[in-house]
């Protein structure tokens, strides 16, 4: 219970502060539970969703009171990734509209150029992640006959949320900045695994390391397959055994590259950098505020 009344002081304090933006013309509130103290005053409403925002969902009563909150307003409701549209357009579709606003990536990530051709033996790859079971999923289990004798070499960065035991042949570097991962590791790295049973929204690690080319080896959540083109952008893997067969494949250079550079092409078309994220905001911010002129 130690999380509740700091949940409902954070709720009291919302309520304060957007009763005193009477100035402004919108609302822009970034994640589902922000909206609850939303005051009824009719102003439309720009609300982003991520992955977590859909275990709110399942709480008592959740629906009913983002439905209130919803009310009497023209609201746009805006997950950063596609495969959240469907079951918030069964829950508020009547109420909003629901279209994917992906977030944007900072250009220094696509300035990123890694030398296949020169890469790290033996093969260095790495793991950006909380370190929570659920965000490790399968990885140490099934990296242990593929690493253990160090043929392979398994770099993990992250701050340890959980006990976790780590066996002797992981690198665990703890927490690491974006400057390191830019400057030091993703140009010579074989790539990203993230094998996380954790319930994803649109992972920024991953977006930032296709857009530096680096190739991805992921777990078949619907978050990653959300991102990932099995075998053209990524690999999606569900079994040790799919898991093994995709290191193989990426230890390949010419593999490596061809599918580090249809990842970095596809985010750059797809996504592009946070000024273009600002630019498809301002666009619905300008469609919300048309529609509630017309009403």
């Amino acid at each position: 219970m130690t999380g509740f009344p700091a949940a409902l002081q954070l709720l009291h304090m919302l309520r304060s502060v957007y009763r005193r933006s009477s100035p402004y013309d919108i609302y822009h509130i970034n994640w589902l539970q922000c909206a609850l103290p939303l005051p009824q005053d009719g102003k439309p409403a720009l609300i982003t969703v991520l992955g977590n925002d859909m275990q709110l969902l399942r709480l008592p009563m959740m629906k009913q009171a983002l439905r209130r909150c919803l009310s009497g307003r023209r609201a746009a409701i805006c997950p950063n990734a596609t495969w959240m549209e469907q079951p918030l357009k069964e829950l508020f579709g009547d109420y909003a509209s629901i279209a994917s606003i992906p977030f944007g990536i900072d250009p220094r990530w696509y300035a990123i150029e890694r030398s296949v051709g020169s890469m790290h033996t033996p093969p260095l790859w790495l793991a950006v992640t909380r370190l929570t079971a659920n965000k490790l999923g399968s990885l140490l289990e099934w990296s242990q006959p593929l690493f253990g004798d160090g043929s392979r070499q398994l770099h993990l960065f992250g701050p340890m949320q959980e006990t976790i035991d780590l066996p002797h042949w992981v690198h665990y570097h703890g927490p690491a900045t974006p400057e390191q991962l830019v400057t030091e590791w993703f140009p010579r790295a074989q790539g990203l695994i993230t094998l996380s049973q954790h319930a994803e929204g649109r992972p920024q690690v991953m977006l930032e390391a296709m857009a530096a080319g680096l190739p991805i080896i992921a777990s078949q959540l619907p978050a990653h397959a959300d991102l990932i083109a099995h075998e053209q952008t990524g690999l999606l893997c569900n079994s040790q055994q799919g898991y093994a067969h995709a290191l193989a494949t990426l230890e390949h250079p010419q593999t490596n590259l061809r599918i580090g550079t249809a990842a970095r092409a596809w985010v750059t078309h797809a996504l592009g950098t946070w000024d273009d994220c600002a630019e498809r905001y301002v666009q619905t911010y300008q469609q919300l505020l048309e529609q509630s002129h017309h009403v």
